[in-house]
């Protein structure tokens, strides 16, 4: 198993997050995954950067690092063609060393314009024509298209990647998983389920690349490591299909107050024991999973960066 580090665009600005960018390239890991979010879970979190800028910047400060972003949704918010502008500037700004992570969107980010929230078949079908239209706009030509969810009216993108870029789809059901195997360069989940990624291979996986996350709350002392976690991210304990429909921080918080302090610590792995760390990336690697992307939680990224070089990655 292969690692790479996240860039929390809730918990962090955009400075901040060049910075640790920055720090995670000159430690040695080679694979960034940044999320794309409009407004944080819950206000706790307290950012949310416009993720293209951040990008462009961090192209500029690194040389070395794969970029990810974990993940966008192509469908509502932003139209696809407009999105196919910006991967194929960030392709060219990282030398090729992205891939653009898509998913069906959370109602959290992506009612912001009025816009109708659809349900889950419906969501599956816009990101499956959006892919469509971006990457028939990323080969350079002049596209005009009528689609049953987008138009797009003699638009060419004068700058297209060198070569096209992975898509990589995110799946936290049967459903999305089975799409993702179909029309994606990979897959990407948050969960160490076995069966998601035995269906994206099955529906036409087999071969491409899999990616996971964790998050992670390193620090001395263990219960304020946990009071951290749970005060910070305890959306992290919210069950279901609530992440993809609550439409604001505020809901967020309200569902958050039956997350338990003990429910975060048994999610997040949080202290300065390595084998608990090591204990809660193995799943991940037991369910097949090729790439874990571990976000630490708090302000101390380079404690941990030192933390995980020294005391985990051996043990693993």
């Amino acid at each position: 198993m292969e690692f790479g580090y996240f860039l929390s665009s809730e918990e962090y600005g955009p400075r901040e997050l060049v910075e640790q960018a920055v720090r995670a390239e000159a430690a040695g890991w080679r694979e960034l995954l940044i999320s794309d979010h409009y407004h944080p879970w819950v206000d706790e979190q307290g950012h949310s950067p416009f993720v293209w800028g951040v990008i462009g910047a961090i192209a500029a400060a690194t040389s070395s690092v794969t970029v990810t972003t974990g993940v966008t949704c192509p469908t509502v918010r932003i139209h696809p063609a407009v999105l196919a502008q910006a991967t194929a500037t960030a392709s060219l700004l990282l030398d090729g060393r992205f891939r653009f992570g898509v998913g069906s969107g959370e109602n959290l980010n992506e009612h912001i314009l009025g816009d109708d929230w659809p349900d889950t078949d419906t969501r599956l079908a816009m990101l499956e024509e959006a892919v469509e239209v971006i990457r028939e706009l990323w080969q350079g030509n002049q596209v005009t298209r009528a689609g049953a969810h987008y138009t797009v009216r003699n638009a060419r993108i004068y700058d297209p990647p060198d070569a096209p870029i992975p898509v990589i789809v995110s799946g936290f059901g049967p459903k999305a998983a089975e799409l993702a195997g179909a029309i994606g360069d990979g897959f990407i989940c948050v969960q160490p389920n076995a069966e998601l990624l035995a269906t994206f291979v099955q529906h036409g996986g087999g071969g491409k690349p899999s990616f996971n996350g964790l998050k992670v709350c390193f620090g001395e002392d263990e219960q304020a490591c946990i009071d951290l976690a749970h005060r910070t991210w305890p959306n992290e304990g919210i069950p279901g299909e609530l992440a993809q429909e609550l439409p604001t921080p505020a809901h967020f918080e309200q569902a958050s107050e039956l997350v338990t302090r003990e429910k975060v610590a048994e999610a997040v792995p949080c202290g300065n024991d390595p084998e608990r760390f090591v204990e809660a990336i193995k799943p991940f690697a037991s369910a097949g999973y090729e790439r874990l992307f571990i976000q630490q939680i708090g302000p101390d990224q380079t404690g941990f960066l030192d933390f995980f070089e020294r005391e985990v990655r051996g043990r693993l």
